[in-house]
């Protein structure tokens, strides 16, 4: 079936006026400094899972870590286990209700306001607050490379053209109507995504043959994995890596563990259980965030592996060769390769939806932290609109600039980055904060100070992919890494937390002047 352009433009021009006027319609409902900030702390259930679903899963986990599961495999079903484990269930239950009680009693509106007042000290507000504005433009980089890079494959208009229209659009409705905007604008992309992802599932397994079909013939293609692959552990597309391997290290600790672990530390969904009314609210959550996750990211890692079952029955190539060695362009590709031409302009709202909804939610809250905890807080003021406003242009400005500057096929790996600086960095910390009555500053300064000091130094040091990628290790010692394989493969996320928690555990029974509860309120 062939759309004509009029008919395309056409429809994207109407999702895009439904989802301004989506945030318009949060900006009329905006009415305090609370709105705008953590949507008035009275969001029904059905919007706090599909916020939370919607602003977890982007196109970095479409584009980006479909295409690299059609590198690595069905191995990375694992992280949808850990998503569903840990995103969801734990997340929501045993750490959602503790962030909406304590963040409601300390009047915190951020998460670097929250960590801060657990601890009674601003220190932290702003140590937490310069980590999100020096690493999670990386993370939105990533978010706007997948958008712009499918809908320039797609409406066949100039990256740049994209790249800027797209991030413009977002913009506009997060500056305007905050975090009642953002949240409502989720909820409509999370429907779209869950009929798009489905859709896809279901034409791909029918144009491969069936269910049992296309994972035998899959299964079958082990004897194709390329040298460089099985040389470093690869057993094929539907079988885990060898244990300890450098692909089983890359796969395990840095996608399945800084993704999967890295959830509970991603300040963009803490804040979703800041703004539920009572625990209830989110317990009713849980059953359709649960079903969002495993249709997004379960779909994303079957899809990826079986687009290389497509692309050898059609050009004679694996799916990372037809893309010309690009991992983040296998998904656009194969979409616009493999599908009817009317399900192309579904998935192109798939995914706008999967970018926009977390990139919105991204700006928001580096907007909120450079405006409102880091430059408003400096003059002695707590928060402005105005200045949470200024904030988000800036940072919507260093993002696009990131994001010209980034490589190719680094989307997941820009995820991971992110999502494991802000673990071993601030998990450790949080928790003890959200499940002490007494937490020790002490602890919790240095925990933190270990975990993205530890972070930093595997990564420029030891991590071949940033080591490597940084030269700073090459230029000082001459070697790409400072360590030998397997061990150059292990995530900065690991190195980190140990030594997080190992300062942690050690500090607490040593601290006598623990914080109470008088301590807390105290801040401002």
């Amino acid at each position: 079936m062939t759309v004509s352009t009029e008919l395309t433009i056409g429809i994207v021009a109407f999702y895009l006026v439904m989802i301004i006027g989506i945030g318009y319609y949060g900006y009329r409902r905006t009415k305090k400094v609370e709105d705008y900030m953590v949507a008035g702390r009275n969001t029904h259930p059905v919007i706090i899972a599909l916020s939370y679903g919607a602003t977890f899963i982007s196109t970095s986990a479409i584009i980006g870590f479909g295409g690299t599961s059609a590198q690595y495999g069905m191995s990375l079903m694992w992280l949808t286990v850990l998503c569903i484990v840990v995103g969801v269930i734990i997340a929501f239950i045993c750490m959602g209700k503790r962030i909406r009680r304590i963040g409601k009693d300390l009047g915190a509106l951020t998460y670097p306001e929250l960590l801060g007042k657990m601890y009674g000290s601003k220190k932290i507000i702003y140590a937490t607050g310069a980590i999100f504005v020096a690493a999670m433009p990386l993370y939105t980089a990533a978010v706007l490379i997948g958008g712009a890079r499918f809908i320039e494959t797609t409406l066949g208009i100039p990256y740049m053209t994209a790249l800027l229209g797209f991030a413009g659009v977002v913009a506009l409705y997060v500056v305007i109507g905050g975090l009642m905007a953002v949240m409502y604008t989720d909820a409509v992309q999370g429907a779209i995504m869950l009929v798009g992802m489905g859709v896809l599932l279901v034409l791909t397994y029918i144009y491969l043959g069936g269910v049992t079909a296309a994972n035998s013939a899959l299964d079958s293609m082990g004897s194709l994995v390329p040298s460089t692959l099985s040389s470093m552990g690869m057993t094929g597309w539907t079988s885990m890596p060898e244990f300890g391997s450098p692909i089983w290290m890359t796969v395990i600790t840095t996608l399945v563990l800084g993704v999967g672990v890295g959830v509970l530390a991603q300040p963009q969904l803490a804040v979703r259980f800041m703004t539920a009314k009572d625990g209830k609210s989110l317990n009713r959550a849980i059953p359709i965030g649960a079903l969002f996750i495993v249709m997004m990211t379960g779909v994303a890692f079957t899809v990826g592996p079986l687009t290389n079952v497509y692309f050898m029955d059609t050009v004679g190539m694996l799916a990372i060769d037809a893309a010309g060695g690009n991992a983040d362009s296998i998904i656009p590709l194969y979409i616009n390769s493999a599908m009817p031409e009317l399900f192309v302009i579904i998935f192109m709202l798939t995914l706008l939806s999967a970018a926009m909804s977390t990139l919105s939610s991204l700006l928001h809250t580096m907007g909120t932290t450079l405006g409102g905890d880091i430059f408003a807080r400096m003059k002695g003021v707590r928060y402005s609109i105005r200045a949470n406003q200024i904030g988000i242009v800036v940072m919507m400005i260093a993002s696009v600039i990131l994001a010209v500057m980034m490589p190719g096929s680094i989307i997941a790996r820009a995820t991971a980055m992110f999502m494991g600086l802000c673990t071993a960095a601030l998990l450790p910390a949080f928790v003890h904060g959200i499940t002490s009555k007494n937490p020790s500053y002490l602890a919790a300064k240095w925990s933190m100070t270990a975990g993205a000091g530890g972070w930093l130094l595997w990564a420029v040091f030891c991590h071949l992919a940033e080591s490597k990628m940084l030269g700073i290790c090459h230029a000082l010692f001459g070697v790409d890494s400072l360590v030998s394989s397997p061990w150059c493969y292990l995530d900065p996320l690991v190195v980190g937390v140990v030594l997080s928690v190992t300062i942690l555990l050690v500090l607490i029974p040593m601290d006598k002047h623990k914080i109470t509860h008088e301590d807390q309120m105290r801040l401002t």
